[in-house]
């Protein structure tokens, strides 16, 4: 099965807003902050802020209500201590009925072709059957999650790159629950950057232990906007 968006009249959004130089320096001052706030409490701050979203579409039914619409906020959290919290209440992808999405996305950026985030970027895909994709998703949340945690604590050492290499070219991941296998994606923020691309690969693969006989694929978000499709003819595998 494969993910049907349905895109939006993007008549004018060409029309670009005004830029503010100092956004992301305002932006990295509330994170320090928070991060201070929450070490002051005892916790353990992630280095991002994240969000769990949720789509589920009726099988054989279409709708006029747009991709967009039917994603659905679930919760969101900035500690290791409230990730924990929200993952042991979730369901599990088992238990997920089919077709449905479960995302994790660094706050700020919607899991959509179109965020500004993702325009340039594309995925990594990776196809698994149904009885082994939850250890998979799990593994992959927790490793964003350390990554996170030591990009926050101990970023003057280098030890991101001990898990996921490239940490702030992610911007998210998708566990897409489909009828006859489940999908796993990662986002990145640069599809035509080959060799963070690559890296990016290599570290999925290391750190989720890949059995060979596993092949990944990558499509940039660009090309789906054009086939709307989020995992057809992917142009690149490996």
């Amino acid at each position: 099965m494969e993910i049907s968006e349905k895109k939006e009249d993007t008549k004018g959004s060409n029309a670009q807003p005004p830029l503010d130089a100092s956004a992301p320096a305002d932006k990295e001052a509330e994170e320090r902050e928070r991060q201070e706030r929450e070490l002051k409490a005892g916790l353990h701050p992630l280095k991002y802020k994240f969000v769990f979203w949720y789509t589920r579409r009726t099988p054989g039914v279409r709708s006029q209500t747009s991709y967009e619409d039917n994603i659905k906020k679930i919760v969101e959290f900035s500690t290791v201590e409230g990730f924990w919290v929200c993952y042991c209440h979730l369901a599990r992808p088992s238990s997920l009925p089919s077709p449905t999405d479960l995302h994790l996305f660094k706050e700020g950026i919607r899991p959509l072709w179109e965020d500004t985030a993702n325009c340039n970027g594309g995925k990594w895909i990776i196809r698994f059957k149904k009885a082994v994709s939850g250890r998979f998703w799990e593994d992959l949340v927790i490793k964003l999650m350390v990554t996170s945690l030591l990009g926050c604590l101990m970023k003057v050492l280098a030890l991101v790159g001990d898990q996921l290499d490239y940490g702030d070219n992610i911007c998210g991941a998708v566990l897409s629950v489909r009828f006859n296998e489940d999908i796993l994606s990662v986002w990145n923020r640069n599809a035509s950057d080959h060799q963070a691309v690559m890296a990016l690969r290599d570290a999925i693969k290391r750190q989720l232990k890949l059995p060979h006989s596993y092949v990944m694929e990558y499509k940039a978000h660009d090309a789906s906007l054009r086939d709307n499709s989020s995992y057809r003819n992917t142009w690149l595998r490996g």
